[in-house]
């Protein structure tokens, strides 16, 4: 028979928090995971491109709907990056040895990066097509 969920041990006093000391705790831990992310060198230089692209994007666009595609296209690149980390972190926990299962979720998060960034050159791309192009 299980254990009611009072009797079971907390494992994440995270989980007690309400209200206002639940957000300042999670604002610090997402503060400690972009610092985690700029030690990657990826993520370092995607965050160094997004400072000149994000001022640009609002240079370049037309419309708010435009600066949001070029900004937002950008901040996805960056999402990505961070959750591709995230898997690769989990995954390096697990065992330092070669694992076809952990070669697949690596290759995954890659993917999903390389897509992203696809998407944001192509948003780019057309933006710049539009105001100087055609």
């Amino acid at each position: 028979m299980p254990l009611p969920p009072s009797a079971l041990p907390d494992a994440n006093p995270q989980k007690l928090r309400t209200g206002l000391s639940r957000l300042w705790h999670a604002t610090g831990y997402s503060l400690a995971g972009l610092r985690a992310g700029w030690a990657e060198p990826s993520f370092r230089q995607e965050a160094i491109a997004a400072i000149v692209l994000l001022p640009a994007s609002l240079w370049l666009a037309r419309s708010w709907v435009e600066a949001t595609l070029l900004a937002g296209s950008v901040l996805i690149v960056m999402i990505v990056e961070l959750l591709n980390t995230g898997i690769e972190t989990v995954v390096d926990r697990i065992g330092p040895e070669w694992h076809d299962l952990s070669k697949r979720a690596k290759d995954m998060g890659s993917a999903a990066v390389l897509l992203s960034v696809l998407l944001c050159i192509g948003v780019w791309l057309a933006a710049l097509w539009q105001r100087f192009g055609a």
